[in-house]
């Protein structure tokens, strides 16, 4: 078996990332990755056993990051808003400095791969984001509530910022890029609302 090249395999990675985000998953294939890559078919074998290893391994080692990005500095017992304002600011860091990667995520959210995908980095992610909840919960800062209903409060509006920004739009269709105010304006109508 020949030794992996560690460079050919960045960019098999890169590539294969790309061509998700530009033509989706149902639109990717190995051939069309080889070519990218300006190498053999047969090479991206030796490096995954199909698509979808390919596939799944890109997603998981990604996941893996954006977790550990998303849990940097944050501490379980922080307070509520001091924790929130973390969360905030180490998603939207994350997704400032990795824009194709937040595109690469959205094409597994919608479809077979996800589960895969949440569960690369679910485990220590959900622990530490458990840990905080029950904290602040037992602190009396905010009431408890369904986990999907404060992940809707808490992070929706975060999402779709980052989403206008992207599009470098609003829904309205008026030129839109972020700024701190706009940031941390929205943050505070979110921790006003969840907050006791």
């Amino acid at each position: 078996m020949r030794i992996r090249n560690t460079d050919k395999v960045q960019l098999v990675k890169q590539k294969a990332i790309e061509l998700i985000v530009k033509d989706g998953l149902e639109g990717f294939s190995m051939n069309k990755l080889a070519k990218a890559c300006n190498i053999s078919v047969a090479t991206l074998y030796i490096y995954y056993k199909d698509r979808d290893d390919l596939i799944l391994k890109i997603a998981i080692d990604e996941g893996t990051k954006m977790g550990d990005a998303m849990i940097k500095d944050f501490d379980p017992a922080m307070p509520f808003e001091e924790g929130l304002r973390k969360q905030w600011e180490n998603r939207y860091g994350y997704m400032k400095a990795n824009p194709i990667m937040t595109l690469f995520f959205e094409q597994l959210r919608s479809s077979s791969y996800q589960q895969s995908f949440l569960s690369s980095f679910l485990t220590d992610f959900k622990l530490v984001m458990g840990k905080f909840m029950d904290n602040v919960i037992a602190r009396g800062e905010i009431d408890k509530m369904p986990f999907e209903a404060y992940w809707s409060v808490a992070f929706a509006p975060l999402y779709n910022l980052i989403r206008f920004e992207q599009e470098g739009q609003s829904l309205s269709g008026q030129p839109f890029k972020m700024t701190d105010e706009i940031l941390w304006k929205t943050f505070d109508l979110v921790v006003k609302g969840l907050k006791k």
